[in-house]
């Protein structure tokens, strides 16, 4: 008996220890006053979704369709951490990009990339900090009939525009003297701005990755005394390639060089450009736009939170007055339960959203579901003429089955929709499903210990009043 009143009371103090930590890490709960550890929970803040932070939502639509279906994950990947690259280099605080796959089922599989920029709430500045990532292209000569009929509808064209005739585009000019290859930005490790030592002309060294390299030494072995030509953002109106080297023999090591008629300030804007990334898709459409101010995000915040404080509050008096003291056990593991919660929120770096915010208030009606069924099957034995103590163990194990089939059954439905749901469904279902797993440990562990724990034995009148349900004492 001493054993589990020592055990409850070790439960009590960390449940409070830990809602000290809570208070101490939130600023704004304890202004002008002096808080032991603030320095240290202060390390841990809320981490704050766009829609209760304020900022601007890009959505974009990558096109992957040049990309082999098996390379698309790791395209997509590439292209999410180019896209972080590139707003890391702007200072902005706590960015997310997220990969979304739309349809699948009756149409096509659309990739997207979601990017939430906190704190940002011109849309215009948005954009252009993402920009124009440069699209950089290997493209190889083609075959010696090919290239033969290309020159002669180049001949033609012109001849036709001399003469004043309609000009006809046809398959052979259309083709163009080259032909796309796999080996594009995606394989780019980094960029070097180099001066030609002759000439000290601005020349453009890049490095391929291990898979690049071999690639790019097969392209210029099967090409040897041909041209390889360099295009950078080639459907952007740029139809002539910025370099087209002869290959003179095949270049191992990964290391090729852009030569063209750029100054030094464009050449380094260019390294600039493709170290922090070259786009590994063929093109990034901007879908949407959302922007939510600071003050609307701080106005849902509030409207969150006391929902959740109101959410409690009534959750805890329908306990207290339905289950009495039974029940004021259970708001007291409520209460461990919520700031354990929050406490997890902090060290995991959980994003909360207003959606998320609804799963923790809905997990918290989960949490008190697990002991209205011990409470129940606990007065079942009571009114059976058991005593407290074994009315309450076997409350607990007849009801272990139904609270972990249910608990299971919430558990497989909130890892669907993460799986499946978009980023807002995703938060939702996170919060929610962590909420599930903390919630059977506080109402198994928590309040068996201090139901345990408590002072009585028996079935007197004592007993059955204390352990009575509502305006009834229990018989």
């Amino acid at each position: 008996m001493w054993k589990t009143r020592i055990g409850a009371l070790l439960l009590l103090i960390i449940g409070a220890g830990i809602g000290y930590f809570i208070y101490a890490s939130e600023p704004k709960l304890h202004e002008g006053k002096t808080v032991l550890g603030q320095t240290f929970a202060e390390k841990f803040p809320f981490k704050l979704g766009l829609d209760l932070s304020g900022g601007v939502q890009l959505v974009y639509q990558a096109d992957v369709s040049s990309i082999k279906p098996g390379e698309v994950k790791n395209a997509m990947d590439a292209l999410r951490d180019v896209i972080e690259r590139r707003i890391n280099t702007f200072g902005v605080s706590e960015p997310i990009v997220q990969i979304e796959e739309k349809g699948g089922i009756t149409g096509p599989v659309e990739e997207r990339l979601l990017v939430e920029l906190p704190g940002i709430t011109d849309v215009k500045m948005a954009v252009d900090m993402i920009g124009q990532t440069p699209k950089l292209e290997f493209m190889k000569e083609r075959s010696k009939e090919e290239l033969d009929a290309y020159n002669k509808a180049v001949e033609k064209f012109n001849a036709d525009k001399e003469a004043g005739k309609p000009l006809v585009i046809s398959a052979e000019l259309l083709a163009g003297p080259y032909v796309a290859t796999d080996l594009n930005g995606r394989f780019l490790e980094r960029a070097v701005l180099e001066f030609d030592q002759t000439t000290r002309e601005p020349i453009v060294s890049i490095v391929f990755n291990k898979q690049g390299s071999d690639m790019f030494a097969e392209l210029t072995k099967e090409n040897v005394n041909k041209t390889i030509a360099i295009y950078l953002d080639r459907e952007l109106g740029n139809p002539d390639p910025i370099s087209a080297p002869v290959v003179r023999e095949a270049i191992l090591g990964g290391k090729a060089q852009i030569t063209g008629k750029f100054t030094a300030q464009e050449a380094k804007t260019l390294v600039g450009r493709l170290n922090s990334g070259a786009l590994p898709v063929d093109k990034l459409d901007l879908l949407s736009t959302q922007t939510i101010s600071a003050p609307l995000g701080a106005q849902a915040l509030m409207a969150g939170v006391w929902a959740g404080v109101w959410g409690l509050v009534i959750v805890a008096a329908f306990l207290v007055l339905w289950y009495r003291l039974p029940g004021l056990v259970s708001v007291v593991a409520l209460a461990i339960y919520v700031v354990i919660m929050l406490a997890l929120f902090k060290f995991m770096g959980v994003t909360l959203t207003a959606a998320g915010i609804a799963g923790f208030i809905l997990s918290m009606g989960m949490a008190v579901d697990a002991n209205i069924l011990i409470f129940e099957r606990t007065k079942e034995e009571l009114r059976k003429g058991h005593g407290v103590h074994d009315a309450i163990r076997e409350g607990f194990a007849r009801a272990w089955t139904s609270i972990r089939d249910s608990n299971i059954s919430s558990i497989i439905t909130a890892v669907i929709l993460f799986w499946f749901g978009t980023s807002l469904i995703k938060g939702f279902a996170l919060v929610f499903g962590l909420g599930v797993i903390v919630s059977m440990f506080t109402a198994i562990s928590v309040s068996r210990t201090l139901l345990f724990a408590l002072p009585f034995s028996g079935h007197g009148a004592v007993v059955r009043t204390l352990f009575g349900s509502g305006f009834f004492k229990l018989k």
